[in-house]
């Protein structure tokens, strides 16, 4: 009869415990990425090709050795990026202490009590009459164990949460990083254009000066007059305030490209002019759902609706009971000569408890909404980066592609400015053309000399746009 209590007993906690595991399948939900609008390929591609610069090492990327040796010190120093690697550092702390939460917690405790309860009261009659003694002493050394049983996969969600934070961590710290290059680049561009500028406006200055020395010398030949001189000179005047200001705008572009590879302000020397860095006609773009995947701020935010996927189980399991086990054994007594008498001091204790929460003033069931709440504006907000994603991918491309066709009408307008100057100047000594066609050709010629370095900059910072926005840079 006993043995068949025992056997019903064990039958409905095994029933129990396999109900309770069935539900805990249930609650821990696989995680399935949203639908995408997303365009088979992107605007301005010809055709679907499936390589992208974006795989290509950012070492091999940039070709220019300044740029290089730039971009190491930037990844090497820069603050920002040093502050994104010591998080990666603290998440793999937590990761580590993550593996570890399905283990029982081990304690050790070691007390001494010492009690002299009031002769007059209830324990001091009691331990008088029983004891013989006006006083109580108790000493314990005890090992407990505490463990919760992961019924419902809530601490093993709690672990893949926590990993999936250190994932996000690291690509947090790769969007850093391509961020970063990218404006090391663009920065270092922004150099070049400005030692352009400075010696066409040099060059420039050179010209100015040889057209004035000729309307002075027509002057004195009667062919010009003064107004003619005063001219020219005021032309030279303007070539000549542009070289302060270029010498100033490059100093200070030199101070930030310092300050962003973590170095003190000072000088860089440039091992290259604008001319020499080769410029892409039809860089590869990819497929977009090949971006999508490897773009770091793209990935931590879907990351971020795994997270929030999983945190729904969490709530959810919260809501359920909890099933507890303690278990204690150590050493008792109430004399401390006695303490370490074995067997005689030695005592064990064990204990299962199951606990379900009641009324907790919906608290739990709040948290559980808003969990699902939470993972609805997750899944907004990986949208919403997929599709500004897709954007800047699509404006780098029509950015190279217009800026290419800029490039060769810029080209070609310098080349015919060049020549009405020379024209201008050959009418000019021949009393053929007037000193203000003279002045208007040399002006323009040095606007589209100066134009024409801009789009080659402006080219090359799409060229890096595109590789950024595609996803390279952290290879």
């Amino acid at each position: 009869m006993m043995k068949t209590k025992i056997s019903k007993h064990y039958i409905r906690i095994t029933t129990l415990v396999a109900f309770m595991i069935a539900i805990s399948c249930n609650l821990s939900k696989e995680y399935q990425r949203p639908e995408l609008e997303l365009p088979t390929q992107f605007q301005q591609v010809s055709f679907a090709d499936t390589s992208s610069i974006a795989e290509i090492e950012w070492r091999q990327f940039f070709t220019d050795t300044t740029l290089l040796n730039l971009i190491q010190k930037s990844l090497t120093y820069n603050q920002d990026l040093l502050i994104a690697v010591k998080r990666i550092e603290i998440a793999k702390q937590q990761v580590k202490q993550a593996k570890l939460l399905q283990l029982p917690e081990f304690d050790l405790r070691v007390t001494g009590q010492y009690t002299r309860p009031s002769d007059n009261s209830l324990n001091g009659i009691s331990i008088k009459n029983f004891l013989n003694s006006s006083y109580l002493e108790n000493y314990q050394a005890a090992v407990g164990l505490s463990w919760e049983a992961d019924i419902w996969g809530k601490i093993r969600a709690q672990k893949e949460v926590t990993l999936a934070q250190f994932l996000q961590t690291n690509e947090a710290a790769k969007a850093v990083q391509t961020q970063l290059i990218a404006s090391v680049a663009q920065g270092y561009y922004e150099l070049l254009m400005l030692d352009k500028q400075e010696e066409i406006s040099r060059k420039t200055l050179a010209l100015n000066d040889t057209f004035v020395t000729a309307t002075k010398l027509l002057k004195d030949a009667g062919i010009a007059n003064m107004l003619a001189v005063q001219r020219a000179e005021a032309q030279k005047q303007s070539t000549e305030l542009l070289l302060p200001q270029l010498e100033e705008r490059i100093a200070l572009q030199e101070n930030a490209l310092q300050v962003l590879t973590g170095q003190l302000p000072g000088k860089i020397r440039r091992s290259a002019s604008l001319n020499d860095i080769d410029i892409p006609d039809n860089p590869p773009a990819g497929l977009p759902i090949a971006m999508v995947s490897r773009r770091p701020d793209v990935r931590s935010s879907e990351i971020e609706l795994q997270i929030a996927t999983k945190r729904i189980g969490i709530a959810q399991a919260n809501m359920y009971p909890a099933l507890n086990i303690t278990a204690g054994v150590g050493l008792e007594s109430f004399k401390a000569s006695n303490w370490f008498n074995i067997p005689g001091s030695l005592f064990g204790l064990a204990a299962g408890t199951i606990a379900q929460p009641l009324f907790k003033r919906r608290e739990l069931k709040t948290q559980y909404e808003i969990a699902k709440l939470e993972r609805e504006q997750a899944v907004i907000e990986f949208r919403q980066s997929v599709l500004n994603a897709t954007r800047e991918v699509s404006d780098a491309l029509v950015q190279n592609e217009k800026l290419k066709q800029q490039q060769l009408i810029a080209t070609s307008q310098v080349s015919t400015f060049n020549s009405a100057v020379f024209n201008a100047q050959l009418l000019f000594k021949s009393d053929m053309a007037n000193y203000l066609e003279v002045i208007t050709a040399q002006s323009s010629a040095l606007l589209a000399e100066l134009n024409l370095a801009a789009v080659q900059r402006n080219r090359l910072n799409a060229v890096v746009d595109l590789y950024r926005s595609l996803g390279g840079g952290w290879k």
